[in-house]
């Protein structure tokens, strides 16, 4: 996973966990839902990378 990548996936779960907390605040459900989901998808983002790290460095080794 380059740098770039896990700090853009980093910072969007940290935007949307920020949401999450305005939109309890202020009993707004749509930004609440809104911060939950930005979450879910920095998660899979990063899920996503490490999933073509592990395929590159798997097939980079050489059989025996």
């Amino acid at each position: 996973m380059s740098f770039n990548d896990k700090a853009h996936n980093t910072a969007e779960t940290a935007r949307g966990k920020a949401k999450e907390a305005v939109g309890r605040a202020t009993h707004d459900r749509d930004f609440e839902l809104e911060g939950k989901f930005e979450q879910v998808v920095g998660h899979l983002k990063q899920a996503g990378e490490k999933v073509k790290d592990a395929l590159k460095s798997g097939s980079n080794r050489k059989e025996p």
